[in-house]
C-alpha cells in the first residue's frame, strides 16, 4: 500500500462524509457548503489519480458554477436560511435504503471486477478532451447550459414580488357609466 492509496482512502472518506452531511443537514445553505466539500474532495481524488484536467473541470464547473448557482437560487427565491420544518423527515428509511443500495453496488462491483486488473488508459491531452467534449458531446453540453440558464431565470421570476392588481382610474370609471 502506497502513500497515494492511503491519501485516496482518506480523501474518499472526506467526500463520503461531505455527501452524508449534505443530505443530513437541516439547513439549506449549509447543505450547499457541504456540497462544496464533497465536490472538492472528488477534485482532489482526480488530482491524486493524475487527471489534472478533470480536477480543474470539477472545480470550475461543479464547485464554481453549480454550487454558486444553487446558493444564488436559494438567496433569490428567499428560501429559509435557518432550520426548516420542511426538511425534518424521518431519516431511518432513507438510511436503510441508502445502505442497502451501497452494499448491493459494492457487492456487485467486487463480484464483477474483483478478479480483474484494469489496464490504465492512454494519457489524454487537453486537446483530445476538448475535441471529444465539443465534437461528440456538444449537444448534451448545450442542453445542460440551456437547462442551467432556465433554472436561473426561473429563480429570478419566482423571487420577484407579485405585481399589484391594476386599479381602474377615475376617468375610465366615469366614462363607462
Amino acid at each position: 500500500m502506497t502513500l497515494t492509496d492511503v491519501l485516496l482512502a482518506v480523501v474518499g472518506l472526506v467526500a463520503v462524509a461531505g455527501g452524508v452531511a449534505v443530505v443530513s443537514t437541516k439547513q439549506l445553505v449549509r447543505a450547499g457548503l457541504w456540497l462544496v466539500v464533497a465536490l472538492g474532495a472528488v477534485a482532489v481524488e482526480f488530482l491524486l489519480l493524475g487527471a489534472e484536467f478533470a480536477a480543474w473541470v470539477q472545480v470550475l464547473i461543479y464547485v464554481g458554477a453549480v454550487v454558486v448557482l444553487l446558493l444564488f437560487a436559494v438567496m433569490l427565491t428567499r428560501a429559509p436560511i435557518g432550520r426548516s420544518a420542511d426538511l425534518d423527515r424521518p431519516a431511518l428509511p432513507a438510511v436503510l435504503v441508502g445502505a442497502a443500495a451501497g452494499l448491493g453496488l459494492g457487492a456487485l462491483f467486487v463480484g464483477v471486477f474483483g478478479r480483474f486488473q484494469v489496464p490504465a488508459p492512454a494519457v489524454g491531452t487537453a486537446e483530445r478532451i476538448g475535441d471529444s467534449v465539443f465534437g461528440d458531446w456538444v449537444l448534451p453540453f448545450e442542453v445542460l447550459s440551456i437547462l442551467l440558464l432556465a433554472a436561473l431565470v426561473g429563480a429570478i421570476v419566482l423571487s420577484r414580488p407579485a405585481a399589484p392588481a391594476p386599479q381602474p382610474d377615475a376617468v375610465a370609471q366615469g366614462s363607462s357609466r
